[in-house]
């Protein structure tokens, strides 16, 4: 197995009040204090499959500088989500599944390349998205509990879709097992890895109860798990998993 990042963004930054907001007394935070950002999905080769986490911004999303008092500036388009793929060498036709964590653009605006790809996502998103048909597999998490989350979804050997609601009422992450190693892929969960080693939310949440309950079990979980922590918006996520780096809270 090997999991690669497909690199959409770069140097970009948020704001500590943006990346802590959801859950931090706002006088403790500093709006000025930034945190590195960009962005990246994450791709899986078993050998016998290619499976997408998530598909990026829709291509035509122009490069913009940011604005005024911008919260989350994800910087310098790199490639769109096609491009970024190809320099990875793969061609659409080859990918079999998308895992799709959740129903924000800048994770699901390629989902239209992937004509012959199974589409994986929670029923709460397919339903958010309008998402229906032959390839549009609704996650049942059927698969019983997954060491300390209480339902999952086998997609692959090794591979697991698991509801972790709050960033969007049907989010969900996915781990890999590999060599020993859990990757975790988690989309919008945190925003930086500051955020999950405070035990803090962002700003952005459906449903922020379920979201603190979601981070309490992701925390649990590494815990007592040697996890790379594979976020999509800071270069972290690209770091950790170069460095087969084990998240340490």
């Amino acid at each position: 197995m090997e999991i690669k990042a497909v690199k959409l963004y770069e140097d970009g930054f948020m704001t500590q009040d943006f990346a802590f907001g959801g859950s931090a007394d706002k006088d403790t935070l500093d709006a000025e204090k930034k945190y590195p950002s960009s962005l990246q999905n994450y791709l899986i080769d078993t050998g016998n499959e290619i499976i997408l986490i998530d598909t990026g911004l829709p291509g035509e999303t122009p490069d913009m500088a940011p604005n005024e008092g911008q919260k989350i500036y994800p910087g310098h388009k790199i490639e769109d989500y096609l491009s970024a793929l190809s320099s990875l060498g793969y061609r659409p036709e080859q990918v079999t599944k998308i895992l799709l964590t959740h129903k924000h653009p800048d994770h699901s605006g390629e989902l239209r390349s992937f004509s012959n790809a199974k589409v994986y996502l929670s029923s709460e998103e397919a339903d958010a998205l309008k998402l229906d048909g032959e390839n549009i597999v609704r996650a049942e998490f059927k698969d019983g509990p997954y060491h300390n989350f209480d339902k999952s979804e086998k997609i692959s050997e090794g591979v697991y879709l698991i509801p972790a609601p709050g960033h969007t009422t049907g989010n969900s992450i996915v781990i890999a097992e590999n060599d020993g190693i859990f990757y975790m892929m988690h989309g919008d969960v945190t925003y930086t890895d500051a955020a999950l080693i405070e035990n803090k939310l962002s700003v952005v949440f459906e449903d922020k109860e379920a979201a603190k309950i979601t981070l309490e079990n992701i925390r649990e979980f590494i815990n007592n798990n040697p996890t790379v922590y594979l976020s999509t918006h800071t270069p972290e996520g690209i770091i950790n998993l170069q460095e087969k780096k084990i998240m340490k809270l």
